[in-house]
């Protein structure tokens, strides 16, 4: 689809293989890393599925750090940090955007949730603080243009 055309904000997302220094090492000998070339998103919805430990959080979470999001999670504006846990995907990733652009955006990640929402930390928090690994939603990145 040509840019100039498109509806949506994000139209593809692109391995520069180049910029990789080894496929042996994380988070590049991820199966969703490892065979990514262009990932072209649909307009509507783009759904991202595999299996645990295939690399669809970490791709996720890569869009979003090289969209500008935090990689910990929230709006372009958050930039808290309270360890360094993404990986250097993003530095591989080049976005193709349409002409039109969002005017809001969110990154939701499961592991970080606590830092951007203001929830009863004794339903929705484990034990440890953090929402247990393997939930169902790992992150959502949501890009919108308000009226």
């Amino acid at each position: 689809m040509n840019s100039l055309d498109a509806e949506h904000y994000l139209l593809d997302v692109k391995l520069r293989r180049e910029r990789v220094p080894s496929f042996e090492t994380y988070p590049f000998s991820l199966p969703a890393v490892k065979e990514l070339g262009t990932l072209r998103l649909h307009p509507k919805v783009t759904f991202i599925v595999g299996e645990n430990g295939s690399g669809k959080s970490t791709l996720l979470e890569a869009i979003a750090t090289a969209w500008g999001f935090n990689p910990e999670g929230g709006t372009k504006n958050f930039n808290f940090g309270t360890r360094r846990s993404h990986s250097d995907l993003h530095e591989a990733l080049t976005l193709v955007k349409g002409i039109k652009r969002a005017k809001d955006g969110f990154f939701l990640r499961a592991e970080s949730f606590f830092n951007v929402a203001d929830v009863p930390a004794p339903v929705t928090r484990s034990t440890t603080g953090f929402p247990p690994r393997g939930s169902n939603v790992s992150c959502i990145l949501i890009c919108v243009s308000l009226p």
